[in-house]
This record gives C-alpha cells, structure tokens and sequence, in this order.
C-alpha cells in the first residue's frame, strides 16, 4: 500500500504497469473503521492497494515507481491537496518489504540531504477500498482528471524534483 496525495493519481501511476495485477483507490493508516470519502476518513491516508506479480516486477521497482509519484519535502500533504490524509506514506506488508522500503527511504534521503524527506514507513493495516466512483476515476473521467491533476501542479513539481525519471501522465 503507497500513499501519495490524491489516490486517483497514485492509480494511474501504477495501474498497467508490467506486473501489477490491480490497483484500488481506498484509505488506510487509521483506525476509524469503514472510512469514506464524503464521510469520516480522520486518521486516515488516501492511499492505493496494490496486486503484483513478484516474478514479472519487484517490491523494489514499485518502490521506485513510488517515489518518482511524490514530493517527499511535503509534510503538509501532497501538491494541491493538503491535510493529513493526503500526506505521503508506504505501508509494507511484510518484513521484507519494511527492510526494502526502510532502504528506498534512506537512499532517497541521502540523495536530497541535507533536504527533509517526510515520507514515512507506517505498519500495514486494514485497507478500506474507496466508493466504487473514485475507482479507475482517471480512466472513467479523463479530461476531469488531467484538468484536476495540471491545475493541482503535480507534473511539474514531480520534474522539478526528480528531473527526467519522474514518471509523467
């Protein structure tokens, strides 16, 4: 599970690439049981769940594919969108995936030093999936979206920090 700001642009980030089976829009990291959008989600991240295959891509690349997704320096959310629940996180499933996430966040750390990364490594938890309308929203509502996603800055915040990796859609 990633949380990186707005769970319909950490959708389309990760949805077709090779090895991801699925991805779902929802929140995590409360404890608030059933979260929804237009209702309580206090305590908790907008985050996305992701499926893979292990054989065809890595915890690691989807690491990688994650950080070139967010600004890492915003401890008050993400881009446009501010507030806790819009704030960045990884949230391993396992111990091997809190040792490779624990050293995705160093070296990305040690890139930008003597910058701040915010991004946090926080414990798995239940995941809520999001009302059925927020799912593939970037594919069901694609001019909505990339209005939504230019206006909010992400693009060009995402090149100005990661220059040419930074993952553009």
């Amino acid at each position: 599970m990633f949380a990186g700001g707005c769970f319909w642009c950490m959708e389309s980030a990760f949805q077709g690439k090779d090895g991801v089976i699925d991805v779902v829009s929802g929140f995590t990291g409360g404890s608030l049981p059933n979260p929804t959008y237009q209702g309580n989600h206090e305590g908790h991240f907008e985050a996305i769940k992701v499926s893979y295959d292990p054989a065809v891509v890595s915890y690691r690349q989807l690491l990688g594919l994650f950080w070139v997704n967010v600004d890492p320096f915003d401890n008050a959310g993400q881009f446009c969108d501010k507030g806790f629940s819009y704030r960045s996180a990884i949230f391993p499933a396992n111990a091997l995936e809190q040792a490779q996430a624990e050293e995705s966040l160093a070296a990305v750390a040690a890139r930008f030093a003597p910058d701040k990364v915010y991004t946090e490594i926080r414990p798995g938890g239940v995941f809520w999936p999001v009302e059925e309308y927020h799912q593939d929203y970037y594919l069901k509502n694609p001019v909505r979206y990339k209005y939504y996603r230019w206006n909010c800055g992400r693009d060009q915040r995402l090149r100005q920090i990661w220059g040419e990796e930074a993952v553009a859609h």
